[in-house]
């Protein structure tokens, strides 16, 4: 059955929005409903309003087919397409290897800024670099960093491990053009946001050098089991334990979703992790398979700040341009990359240590 808002273009709907989330804290609350409390964590009003219209959306993160969840997706961006005001410049970058990837560069960036190479989520079978683009934009201005963001292989069509070699590829790239793009060899980083944040893991375990740091929005880490969050989280809040299935029974088999470069918490050793920023959301279906994650780096010895944002659901980074909480949240993670790569170009991280 047809939503009320499926029809309407996506501009529309996105004007829409930002109007709603514009209205004083009463009259939000009137069209969220009563406060949502779970696991003694109180919903934001923001994200309690967010769900509420998508759901005269009927958006969707999984659906019939690949192509039909992916339409979906770039219609939800679409949406939420706001910009940060400093200029971004953009170019298409073609990796050999047949990978894609844009540079994000900041109006005013001086040479030799770092580099972070950025891996979009969508369970590794939806979203691209125009789903993500926002995010790289404002990750670029208030992090002060050019972003390399990756166009991956994508399943069905391409099921692990296609995504990781590709992953691997840009990553290496980046590091070895880092001044033909204008920046530093030296600190080059990682992150994404959830599949995407699986890559980064990956990239951060098993490339040949290590990144200079990690920038982790609530990733996938352990597919072999379900984690309370999943039981608790899994309807209602963005992403289903539905869509969760559905996307790992498009990515991967069964048989091989132990191996630590589908799960990489289950690494036998994540001593030579680069330096991380972890942040999960609390009313997200991943949530405590990413903190398990940052537990067993700090178990390891390496330096990590592990945020739940307890009053956000799974996709935030997406929805920065809301306003509120999600863009008090993104904030917060550029300015962990940012701080991160400082201390590290201060000579303040280790040497590498051994790989997962």
């Amino acid at each position: 059955m047809a939503q009320p808002l499926e029809f309407v273009p996506p501009s529309v709907v996105g004007g829409f929005l930002r109007v709603v989330f514009a209205l004083p804290g009463p009259v939000k609350r009137l069209i969220a409903g009563a406060p949502v409390v779970r696991d003694g964590q109180r919903l934001a009003l923001d994200a309690q309003v967010l769900l509420r219209l998508l759901r005269l959306e009927g958006e969707s993160l999984g659906a019939a087919t690949p192509a039909e969840a992916r339409r979906g997706l770039a219609r939800g961006s679409a949406m939420l397409s706001k910009v940060p005001a400093r200029p971004v410049r953009t170019r298409e970058i073609a990796i050999p290897g047949d990978v894609s990837a844009r540079l994000y560069t900041p109006a005013g960036l001086a040479d030799g800024s770092p580099l972070l190479v950025f891996y979009h989520g969508g369970g590794w079978v939806v979203g691209d670099i125009a789903t993500h683009d926002t995010v790289c934009r404002y990750l670029a201005v208030h992090a002060e960093v050019r972003v390399l963001s990756v166009d991956y292989r994508l399943a069905p069509e391409h099921p692990y491990p296609a995504g990781i070699e590709d992953a691997l590829t840009a990553y290496e790239y980046a590091v070895e053009n880092a001044e033909s793009l204008g920046a530093d060899p030296g600190a080059v980083a990682v992150g994404g946001d959830s599949a995407g944040g699986n890559l980064a893991t990956v990239v951060g375990l098993f490339a040949e050098r290590r990144p200079a740091f990690a920038l982790l929005f609530y990733p996938a880490t352990d597919m072999s089991v379900r984690r309370r969050s999943r039981e608790l989280f899994g309807d209602g809040f963005y992403l289903t334990d539905e869509d969760m299935t559905w996307f790992s029974d498009h990515y991967c088999p069964e048989e091989r979703r132990k191996e630590p470069r589908v799960s990489p918490l289950l690494a036998d050793d994540l001593s030579g992790f680069p330096p991380t920023y972890l942040v999960t959301a609390g009313f997200d279906p991943l949530r405590d398979e990413g903190e398990a994650f940052a537990e067993r780096l700090a178990e390891a010895g390496v330096p990590v700040a592990l945020r739940r944002q307890e009053d956000l659901i799974h996709g935030f980074a997406n929805m920065w341009s809301l306003g509120g909480r999600f863009q008090e949240a993104v904030s917060e993670a550029a300015g962990a990359l940012r701080t991160g790569l400082a201390l590290h170009r201060g000579g303040g991280t280790r040497e590498p240590g051994s790989r997962g």
